[in-house]
């Protein structure tokens, strides 16, 4: 790649605003070599445009002299990392000149962390004490695994309750993401599970044995085994030394296992470059920590440059100006102030209701109106803590007629028939995976769990699986559906049949007439497999499709994505969590009061109640325009052992507090003279009760 001259280097950037530049050009001087810089900490506040300043550090690099093989760039999707080559791209054509037919050169190390561990570790397979042909778990084969496990040490049959399977791989995740130990998880996390902690050592032993003896690894094992190779003194440094440049998407997100692979590839920092935001970091529950990004600057000697991005580019200032006021009161922070040249008169609004039921309606006519004034309801979002807060809303949108869809749901690879399939690859790929083997083999009619078993132990102990296979002999009933299997999997085993993508294809024909017999909207089911066989041509072998499709899946089937396939238009509904990344021009959260932001089951410590404000503060930092935040004043609470089925009165949000408050516009509907059920609002419950009084029952 050819060294920019000065003038156009600088040109390329002309755009970018003084903190963007400062962080792309961090290292650089025009005209001069991309030698691997200290370290950086880009503090991105919301909507300041980070995506655009990463792009350009990389293009930046690039056009300085960087070998694209030595960059390695990792984000938390697949479709994140495309973005971020497709615009890295865009950037270098630009400034290049480089005519449409001419490719610009593309990033081969960007991906995800889960991602770019499965390649190493199928490259350095053989110093991790793996067979390469390794296959990998997703979650679904990680929890069946861990069950048969479970039953095979005899703990299906305590006289107590033990975790189930799924619970049992929760706890082994967290342990392994947070490295904390089993002890100290089952006590903050899983303290009903406390009892067991014996019995749990016990089944992830054996659970880790079997994995290894199947050659297989499940999620956590990628970032595991990376973590480990790079700490490693002979293999670390090789690994670290493929790689000039390392910079980190959403670091805020990222667990400790994965701030320790950053740091055992780059343990001085140089070359390191990470870019994140505090403010926004709201995902412990799957073992980030804030720490990580708190502590980056002084993990190196001197500390990591910060440069902080402030300008927003996404909503108007009196936006801005309360949702800085709610992050302001964090005690522990990188300090910013977002501002914005889109000055904006509309503040905020704080809207009291009665209860959920008025909330429900107020939401419905809000959107309406909205709608009514020319935004359509696409653009307009509904956000809330918990996918149970927004039952009310849901059947209130129904009877009006409001198409909705709501972000969550059945996930692509939880459907049974993309499972089936996938099942087929696996086991053609690792004939030595019980789990996709019993799978495949229970889908033919008459073959039962029995036969299965004892089938797939004569592949372990056979010197080559397919050959145990081949020899098998069904029964009369079963002939006529083994012959095509047992074809269709010699072939697919057999170098000089097997080709891809036709594999998944061929795999696809034999799986058919089964799809057909096994589920009565078969058709439906169809189009998803045919969606999985269009995803399978864009990858270059099975053995990297079935690695990254488990690793970063699409998010939900075609009949249950849940977007209304006959109307144009559509309100969002989405949990908070869901919503990171994204902005609407209008949002509005539901439930903004204490029990629910911050929720009842997360103020057991101090940390717990910091993330719930930061989660309060990405709700808000998504809405352009309009932002509306609830606040009904009574909610109806069931199976309260004690006093049965009540009515219970909450306050605001203590996020919100009085000084906030002034930043607000306060809507009390309906008006205190509206005849509406359940009449209006009284100004004095309105106004008086206080941040606390959730505690007073009626």
């Amino acid at each position: 790649m050819p060294t920019l001259p000065t003038d156009a280097a600088t040109a390329a950037f002309a755009a970018l605003n003084d903190r963007q530049r400062e962080a792309v050009w961090h290292g650089l001087v025009p005209g001069g070599p991309a030698t691997p810089a200290g370290p950086m900490l880009v503090i991105a506040g919301a909507g300041s445009g980070k995506t655009t300043t990463l792009a350009h550090r990389v293009a930046n690099l690039v056009l300085h002299g960087a070998d694209p093989q030595r960059i390695l760039l990792l984000t938390f999707s697949r479709r994140a990392a495309a973005e971020m080559e497709r615009r890295v791209g865009n950037v270098l054509a630009r400034v290049l000149a480089l005519p449409a037919t001419t490719a610009p050169p593309t990033l081969p190390w960007s991906g995800t962390f889960h991602g770019i561990g499965a390649r190493l570790l199928r490259e350095y397979a053989a110093q991790a004490g793996l067979d390469e042909s390794f296959t990998i778990h997703d979650r679904g084969d990680a929890e069946d695994l861990m069950g048969i496990v479970r039953h095979d040490l005899g703990l299906t049959g305590t006289e107590k309750r033990f975790p189930l399977k799924g619970t049992c791989l929760s706890i082994y995740s967290r342990c392994v993401n947070t490295c904390e130990p089993l002890a100290e998880v089952l006590k903050t996390a899983f303290p009903w599970c406390a009892e067991w902690e014996v019995q749990l050592k016990r089944l992830f032993g054996a659970y880790v044995e079997a994995k290894q003896r199947q050659n297989t690894v499940d999620y956590d094992d990628l970032l595991l085994f990376w973590r480990d190779m790079a700490e490693d003194p002979a293999l670390g440094p090789v690994i670290g030394a493929r790689f000039d440049h390392v910079l980190v998407d959403e670091y805020q997100d990222t667990n400790r296992l994965q701030a320790a692979v950053l740091l055992g590839l780059k343990p001085d920092g140089r070359g390191l470059a990470v870019v994140g935001d505090d403010a926004q970091s709201i995902y412990s529950f799957r073992g980030a920590t804030v720490r990580n990004i708190l502590d980056f600057p002084a993990l190196f000697e001197p500390p990591a440059r910060i440069v902080t991005l402030d300008r927003n580019y996404r909503s108007v200032q009196p936006i801005l100006d309360v949702s800085n006021a709610v992050i302001a009161r964090a005690p522990e922070r990188h300090a910013k102030q977002l501002w914005t040249d889109r000055a904006g008169t509309r503040r905020g609004q704080v809207v009291v209701v009665p209860d959920e039921a008025q909330q429900a309606r107020w939401v419905a006519e809000k959107a309406l109106a909205l709608r009514e004034g020319g935004l359509r309801l696409t653009s307009q979002a509904v956000l809330f803590r918990t996918s149970s807060h927004s039952a009310g809303l849901e059947l209130e949108l129904v009877r009006r007629n409001i198409p909705f869809v709501k972000f969550g749901g059945l996930k692509f690879l939880e459907a049974a028939h993309v499972k089936d399939l996938l099942a087929v690859l696996r086991f053609v790929q690792n004939p030595r995976s019980r789990l996709a083997g019993f799978r495949v083999l229970q889908l033919l009619p008459g073959l039962g769990p029995a036969t299965a078993a004892r089938l797939l132990d004569a592949m372990d102990t056979a010197a080559e699986p397919g050959a145990a296979l081949a020899a098998f002999v069904p029964n009369a009933a079963l002939a006529g559906d083994w012959a095509p299997f047992a074809t269709l999997y010699a072939a697919l085993r057999d170098p000089l049949q097997s080709a891809w993508p036709g594999d998944l294809e061929r795999a696809l024909a034999w799986y058919a007439p089964h799809l057909e017999r096994l589920h009565e909207d078969a058709a439906v089911r169809r189009a998803d497999l045919e969606q999985l066989v269009r995803l399978g041509a864009g990858h270059s072998s099975r053995e990297r499709f079935l690695a990254e499709l488990t690793l970063d899946p699409p998010e939900s089937t075609s009949d249950r994505s849940g977007v209304p396939l006959l109307d144009e238009d559509y309100l969002v509904l989405s949990t908070i969590h869901s919503a990171k990344g994204q902005e609407w021009t209008s949002v509005s959260v539901l439930n903004v009061v204490d029990g629910c932001i911050p929720s009842d089951m997360a103020t057991g410590s101090s940390a717990e109640i910091e993330e719930e404000r930061r989660l309060l503060y990405v709700a808000m930092t998504r809405a352009r325009d309009h932002l509306h935040l609830v606040v009904p004043h009574r909610f109806y609470v069931t199976q309260q052992a004690a006093r049965g089925d009540r009515h219970m009165y909450a306050a605001r949000s203590r996020f919100i507090d009085e000084r906030a408050l002034l930043d607000f516009d306060q809507v009390f509907w309906p008006p205190p003279d509206a005849a509406a059920p359940g009449g209006g609002v009284p100004q004095r419950m309105a106004v008086g009760v206080r941040e606390r009084a959730r505690d007073a029952w009626k």
